[in-house]
């Protein structure tokens, strides 16, 4: 049995959704109508998955990295086209502001597509093509820290059994290409270039989403829009419901 917990907040979509995906035998979504039990609930080992469906929660994020000081935590966008599921990071507009920082997302984010059985394939993503250098020096910025994020990864994955399989691709501005070529990581420049990808794939071109996923930590913790239609809370609940069944597969 998958145990997942649910905000419901003044959205009542939640309510239907849960009830839909509560017809699966091996599914039981329970509700919770504050912050706190939502939190309570991630730290509950019972408990397989937590979303935030349309519960206001703006503290979760804060509170697990106040109560984990040691923890990097970040978040990534997971969504699908046509033909493949992939995350985009950093999608927070303040997030990835370091060299540093945009490896460890990468790290995280391949950590966790291991937990659902995908290999991961990182596309490392800049602001100009290759042969752009020169032309002003915040493309330069993007594109030699493209170059160095590049040549780090392949050097630390080459010492890393897990990530044998794992394929690393500098696209530079090519984003269409990279999206093509069937990676299920997308790393923008910086958190802006990253939410503006986010925005424009799912709200303007409405490819489904599964939600912001919390990276860097064991448990599964999604960030939803309290505004989500029933279809989009269906999606969601059923997605963080193969996360905790694959995950209890390994």
């Amino acid at each position: 049995m998958i145990k997942i917990t649910a905000g419901l907040g003044k959205n009542r979509n939640i309510i239907k959704a849960s009830e839909i995906v509560n017809q699966d035998d091996n599914i039981e979504v329970n509700l919770v109508e504050n912050e706190r039990e939502l939190i309570d609930a991630i730290k509950n080992k019972d408990v397989d998955a937590v979303i935030r469906g349309s519960l206001a929660a703006s503290n979760v994020i804060k509170s697990l990295k106040s109560e984990n000081p040691s923890l990097k935590i970040n978040r990534g966008t997971y969504i699908h086209s046509k033909d493949h599921e992939f995350l985009i990071l950093p999608v927070g507009i303040d997030e990835g502001q370091s060299i540093e920082d945009k490896i460890t997302l990468v790290e995280q984010g391949c950590e966790f597509l291991l937990k659902i059985n995908k290999e991961p394939k990182i596309a490392i993503l800049s602001g100009g093509r290759s042969d752009d250098f020169n032309r002003t020096k915040e493309i330069d910025k993007t594109l030699k820290e493209s170059q160095l994020i590049e040549k780090r990864l392949k050097s630390e994955f080459s010492k890393d059994e897990r990530f044998n399989n794992t394929t690393i691709k500098n696209y530079y501005i090519l984003i269409e290409k990279a999206i093509k070529e069937n990676n299920n990581i997308l790393l923008a420049p910086n958190g802006i270039i990253g939410n503006y990808i986010f925005r424009i794939l799912v709200l303007l071109c409405n490819w489904p989403s599964y939600g912001g996923i919390t990276l860097g930590i064991d448990d599964f913790y999604i960030d939803t829009s309290r505004d989500q239609t029933t279809e989009g809370y269906v999606r969601i609940l059923k997605f963080a419901a193969r996360l905790a069944e694959n995950k209890k597969e390994n």
